[in-house]
């Protein structure tokens, strides 16, 4: 395989993202990590989707160090400052499932508060139904984890195959338009720092390949697990959508019906915010994690 890696200069003088970086190995790959807040304080796991990375998280980073959690947020494989595979073969949801896996076990870190979204849920929801052990409750907000066994939307499929094949593929334009937020110029270019040239690229484009939309994808018995895994899931899990996401808007109810844990949660929903709910409302929704924590703590 061969491995890319951003250089370090892409990253200097980033609008409001001054963490100082963390690394660690994940099956030979460098993989990055923002590790705020007291070492000891209880950890947060924030976990980014596609084709954002970390800097997703800059506005809820630091609220939540400051009520004395840890926080982590890393870079998935083939995004921000962490390694990137040059070719899109390289990638499956398998190995992200793996390396997420790996990420938490060379950190060691325990009684973890998960809050993911978007593909971010798609690897976080799996990684806890295998290792329900290590989590102590569990925040989606705008995400999933599809089988294959219900159709996809047209507009889904269409986003698919321009991610795979279009020659233009402006990852900070991408996030300007899940978002109800104008972004300033500089913004869009952090969205981009991590991909100085289109062979940066083939994680970002490959992610929307990898969902499962047939029932005999190579990931959907394992996700089928997974849901079975969640029907038995007693710990706390809380729902924080939006309501301006065309794409997940509605799928809060499956998992407030499904988990056991959800029943009886303040569920919220993030209103004025798009696909990319952390960008349009990240300080309200730090405060929605922090309250989830406190009271179920």
């Amino acid at each position: 395989m061969k491995m890319l890696r951003t250089p370090d200069d892409r990253f200097e003088n980033l609008p409001d993202y001054n963490f100082e970086p963390h690394y660690t190995k994940v099956a030979g790959l460098r993989m990055h990590y923002v590790d705020e807040g007291p070492e000891d304080g209880e950890p947060v796991l924030l976990l980014h989707g596609e084709p954002s990375w970390s800097y997703l998280y800059r506005h809820m980073v630091p609220p939540l160090a400051a009520a004395g959690l840890r926080v982590v947020a890393p870079d998935l494989i083939g995004f921000g400052r962490s390694d990137k595979l040059a070719s899109k073969s390289d990638y499956s949801y398998a190995g992200h499932v793996g390396w997420m896996r790996e990420f938490i076990e060379s950190l060691d870190l325990t009684d973890i508060t998960l809050f993911c979204q978007d593909w971010g849920s798609l690897i976080g929801l799996r990684v806890a139904a295998e290792n329900e052990q290590r989590f102590a409750r569990i925040a989606l907000g705008n995400g999933g984890l599809p089988t294959g066994d219900q159709a996809m939307p047209d507009a889904f499929m269409k986003w698919r195959a321009f991610a795979l094949h279009s020659p233009y593929f402006p990852i900070g334009k991408i996030i300007q338009r899940g978002t109800t937020t104008n972004l300033r110029d500089a913004v869009v270019a952090a969205y981009d720092a991590p991909f100085p040239s289109r062979k940066f690229k083939a994680g970002a484009r490959m992610f929307p390949a990898l969902v499962p939309v047939r029932p005999d994808d190579p990931a959907s018995d394992a996700n089928r697990r997974a849901w079975d895994a969640f029907g038995r899931w007693e710990k706390p899990f809380l729902t924080a959508f939006s309501d301006k996401d065309p794409i997940t808007r509605g799928g809060d109810r499956v998992w407030q019906e499904h988990v056991p844990g959800a029943q009886g949660q303040k569920h919220v929903t993030i209103e004025g915010a798009g696909h990319f709910l952390q960008e349009d409302k990240g300080e309200e929704l730090a405060s929605v994690l922090i309250e989830f924590i406190d009271s179920t703590t």
